[in-house]
This record gives C-alpha cells, sequence and structure tokens, in this order.
C-alpha cells in the first residue's frame, strides 16, 4: 500500500531532523599506523588521498564523528527517495 502525501511528509520530517541531530561531522575514515601504534584520519582531496595525525585522546570522539558521515550518507539517500515518492504522489493524475 503507497504512502499518504501527509505520511511521507511526517517522514521527511523525521528525517530532517536526525539530518540536523548529525551535522557535527568529519569525512575520511580512522586508520593506524601499524606496529608503533597512532592514527590517522585518511580523506581524499581533489583526487588524492590525504591524511592527518590524530592525537590518542581524539580518536574514539574522531571515530564517531566519521560514523555521523556514514549515517548522513544514507539519510541523504533516505531522504532524496522519499523526495521522490512525494513528487510522484503530488503529479498523479487525479481521477
Amino acid at each position: 500500500m503507497a504512502m499518504t502525501t501527509y505520511h511521507l511528509n511526517q517522514k521527511k520530517e523525521r528525517i530532517t531532523r536526525e539530518i540536523h541531530a548529525n551535522l557535527d561531522f568529519i569525512t575520511g575514515s580512522v586508520t593506524s599506523q601499524g606496529p608503533r601504534g597512532g592514527f590517522s584520519l585518511t580523506f581524499k582531496e581533489d583526487g588524492k588521498t590525504r591524511s592527518k595525525y590524530i592525537r590518542t585522546s581524539m580518536v574514539d570522539e574522531v571515530r564517531r564523528m566519521t560514523g555521523r558521515h556514514q549515517k548522513l550518507k544514507a539519510l541523504l539517500k533516505e531522504l532524496s527517495d522519499l523526495n521522490w515518492e512525494i513528487l510522484k504522489t503530488q503529479n498523479q493524475p487525479r481521477s
């Protein structure tokens, strides 16, 4: 059964709130630097892989922030799909 425009908009509001709750993010991933220890944040910039050193005291927070980035990507995909569904329901021919 297709969702009504009202229910689609309710879902859109929920996703929008979740997006706003996850805006404290960093792109990239945390990688360890081998047997010597230490961690770095690895990310792409202008098509090149870059790394930044992460102090040990910051590793947990950086992991949380990169996790938020992954969550945001999923939420944006879900919002895009939902916007498409809303658009389709608004433009259905009326009987």
